[in-house]
C-alpha cells in the first residue's frame, strides 16, 4: 500500500498552465505504475494519463494529448502532470493513483488502481 498526496491545483484562465504533483510514501513507490484521473461534478471518474515504473511507457487520454504531459521523479517519490493550454472542460478534481506492484502495465481503468490520493481541484475559467 502507498499513501498519495496531490498538490498544485487551483484556478486558472483558459489557455493557462498548471503542474500537479503527487508525492508517494513507501519504499516501493518507484516501481508502481501511476496514473492520473479526474472527476467533474455529475460525471464519472475518467482516465487522464499513466506512466510505468521507469517512464518508458506513457499513456494519455485523447482529450489531453498534445496539452498534458506525465512524468515521474523516483528520487523524489513524485509524479507530475504538466497541463498546458487548459480548457474549461478540464475543470475537475484530479486524483493520482497507484497500481499494485505486481502490475507492470499502464491501464486506463480506475478499477486497476489500488491506492488513491485525496484529489486536488482544478478550475479553468473561460
Amino acid at each position: 500500500q502507498v499513501q498519495l498526496v496531490e498538490s498544485g491545483g487551483g484556478l486558472v484562465e483558459a489557455g493557462g498552465s498548471l503542474r500537479l504533483s503527487c508525492v508517494g510514501s513507501g519504499r516501493t513507490f518507484s516501481i508502481h505504475v501511476m496514473g492520473w484521473f479526474r472527476q467533474a461534478p455529475g460525471k464519472e471518474r475518467e482516465f487522464v494519463a499513466a506512466i510505468n515504473w521507469n517512464g518508458d511507457s506513457r499513456d494519455l487520454a485523447d482529450s489531453v494529448k498534445g496539452r498534458f504531459t506525465i512524468s515521474r521523479d523516483s528520487a523524489k517519490n513524485t509524479i507530475y502532470l504538466q497541463m498546458n493550454s487548459l480548457k474549461p472542460e478540464d475543470t475537475a478534481v484530479y486524483y493520482c493513483a497507484a497500481r499494485p506492484t505486481q502490475n507492470v502495465m499502464t491501464s486506463r481503468r480506475a478499477a486497476a488502481y489500488a491506492d488513491w490520493g485525496q484529489g486536488t481541484q482544478v478550475t479553468v475559467s473561460s
